[in-house]
Order: structure tokens, then C-alpha cells, then sequence
């Protein structure tokens, strides 16, 4: 039988809002016919005042894993929508081409300016609360959630996991 749990109604309202927070971006991706790292990728790209971006800034910005980033950059190369170019040492840095430039003027930024419209209709008390509450519980979520990984050593696995793991 499963263990009974008891969560907040408050706290599962928060993650109703966070996953249908996420199917809107979904559903946009969809609409712009691409996946969604590839719209968070060009989404990523289109908001920045800079040119290029690396491969690990991505990973870091949008908390995707390197494979997934990786993967994304791949494709979007192969439909000629990004470019590489040497960067520091190792680095490469990642440019959208004028086909890419232009994917992103048609079916990104009419997106990104939805979003800025919902932002300014809230005003700016209540957006700055927003970013401010939400950074909060972030930072007191992160907290617990790093205590609890350094306590178990790593992720939870059920006991039959660990002795699996350990070659048991």
C-alpha cells in the first residue's frame, strides 16, 4: 500500500500552477514547431543582449542537462538555425543563423511579447512580488533539498536499490 502523505492544499496548488506554468510553455513550443528545449534554447538566445551563448551558460540558465542542450544544439544545427564558433579555450559558442534569426523574429518574439504583456497587466507591484515570493520558497526549497542529498549521499533509492547499486 502506498505511504500516506499529507500535502498542503496550498503547497499542491503551487505545483498545479508550476506544471500548467510548464504545459503553457509546452503548448507554445508546439506552436512554434519545436521541442522544448529547442524553444528554450531560441527563447534563451532571442532574450539576450548578447550574440552568442556557450553551451554550459545554457545548462546553467535554463537547467537542462548537458545531454539534453547537447542534443538540442545538435538538431537545431542540422536544420541550420545555429552556427558553432570557437570560444575560450575548449569553448564553443553557439550563434543563431539568419534562418535562425528569423525563426526567431517570426514565431519567438510575438511569444516572448505575450509573456511581457501578462507581466505588465499584473503591474509592477505584484510582478516584483511575484519574483520576489517565488525566488524566496526557491531558496528555502533549495536548501532542504541539498541538506536532504547530503544526508542520504545522493538521491533517495528504495533499500532493494541500494543493495543493487552496491552489487548485493
Amino acid at each position: 500500500p502506498p505511504m500516506p502523505y499529507f500535502q498542503g492544499d496550498a503547497l499542491q496548488e503551487y505545483n498545479r500552477l508550476y506544471r500548467k506554468y510548464d504545459s503553457i510553455f509546452h503548448e507554445l513550443a508546439l506552436s512554434a514547431s519545436l521541442s522544448n528545449s529547442a524553444f528554450a534554447i531560441l527563447y534563451y538566445i532571442m532574450e539576450g543582449t548578447e550574440e552568442t551563448c556557450s553551451q554550459k551558460e545554457l545548462c546553467n540558465r535554463l537547467f537542462l542537462s548537458k545531454q539534453t542542450i547537447h542534443s538540442s544544439i545538435r538538431k537545431l544545427r542540422e536544420e541550420g538555425l545555429l552556427t558553432l564558433e570557437p570560444g575560450k579555450g575548449r569553448d564553443l559558442k553557439i550563434r543563431l543563423t539568419p534562418a535562425g534569426r528569423r525563426l526567431g523574429e517570426e514565431r519567438l518574439l510575438p511569444l516572448m511579447e505575450l509573456e511581457n504583456d501578462a507581466f505588465r497587466d499584473m503591474g509592477p507591484k505584484d510582478s516584483r512580488l511575484l519574483l520576489t515570493l517565488t525566488a524566496r520558497y526557491l531558496a528555502i526549497f533549495e536548501k532542504k533539498a541539498n541538506s536532504y542529498i547530503r544526508k542520504n549521499n545522493g538521491p533517495f533509492l528504495p533499500e532493494e536499490g541500494r543493495e543493487r547499486e552496491k552489487g548485493i
